[in-house]
């Protein structure tokens, strides 16, 4: 399972979302598990006995302005109902000062309580983005992903096979790179798959013979992405006269990364052959799939409807 610490929730993303921590540091250490947060709301009025305790708990301006107009005696048993949730940490929105009793219990439960300018409605949304991609299920592959007429395409294949210069080809088509070499890959939802390149390696390919080029710094920034939805998986093999590689199209492959299930296609290398040209073809036919056209499957459909026909004729010529 993918975990991020509130600490390091702070390193990165104090900035994009303007967090700032007012009491509980002692904290710092607990684990976020999950992209699912809670306002707490319900809770503060009494219609919940208690709160999820592995999610994040936001206060807006209306359960801030709940809690300060309780009395002394429903407050202290508000905030016994709070004191029994070990959340990770508690967010305040809307610049609002935390209040002084949220800040003794965050001390005493330490438990992070963090301050936001960002409206409720605006924080909520992007900051469950945020997590969903960061602690999404993730796995690093080696290949090159790319995306050709906006399907993504990770290009596998053993070392040396011509799986970079595949991709150049395709740049030099006017198609995008995404990632050369090392593929990350995250599961976004149970049926879809996001790749990305690392930091250190991003815009950059490894080319026998030239070295490491900047693919954005030759072709400009239309030639890069930062990261696309994946949605085929293509393998480049060394040609073999002894192997039987599929030549109508019936039956579709399937390749299985982190449980989601994508197209596959293998590709038999041999000199004289334009790779780039085939995966070029199998974007647009991957695009026919999806409007509901499946060029195999209606040439087969002609194909029994002529033999049908000829086998009527011939009978109707013996009798």
């Amino acid at each position: 399972m993918v975990t991020i610490s509130v600490g390091e929730l702070l390193e990165e993303s104090s900035e994009r979302f303007g967090l700032r921590i007012t009491a509980g540091e002692g904290g710092l250490s607990k684990k976020i598990t999950t992209s699912r947060i809670q306002k707490p709301g319900l809770l503060l009025t009494g219609l919940l006995e208690k709160l999820h305790s592995e999610r994040i708990q936001i206060f807006g301006k209306a359960e801030v302005d709940y809690l300060k107009s309780l009395t002394p005696d429903k407050l202290k048993t508000t905030l016994k109902l709070l004191e029994k949730a070990d959340t990770p940490c508690y967010i305040i929105t809307r610049k609002q000062k935390p209040p002084v009793f949220l800040l003794h219990l965050a001390e005493k439960k330490k438990i992070p309580l963090l301050t936001s300018p960002l409206t409720t409605s605006l924080f909520i949304e992007r900051f469950t983005k945020y997590l969903e991609a960061r602690l999404a299920p993730t796995t690093t592959m080696h290949g090159v992903f790319v995306d050709v007429l906006g399907v993504g395409i990770l290009i596998l294949g053993k070392s040396g096979i011509g799986k970079s210069e595949c991709a150049l080809d395709l740049v030099i088509k006017g198609y995008r790179l995404i990632s050369d070499d090392a593929v990350i890959i995250k599961r976004m939802s149970p049926t879809i798959l996001f790749g990305i390149a690392s930091d250190i390696i991003k815009y950059h390919m490894e080319v026998r013979g030239l070295g490491i080029v900047n693919i954005k710094d030759l072709f400009g920034i239309t030639a890069i992405r930062e990261k696309k939805q994946m949605d085929i998986v293509v393998e480049l093999v060394k040609w073999d006269p002894d192997e039987e590689y599929d030549r109508l199209g019936f039956e579709e492959g399937v390749y299985d990364i982190l449980g989601v299930k994508l197209p596959f296609l293998r590709i038999p290398v041999s000199p004289g052959r334009s790779v780039a040209t085939i995966v070029e073809v199998a974007a647009r036919n991957q695009l026919l799939k999806i409007m509901g056209h499946h060029s195999a499957i209606e040439f087969k459909k002609s194909l029994d409807m002529a033999l049908s026909r000829a086998k009527n004729q011939k009978y109707t010529i013996k009798r």
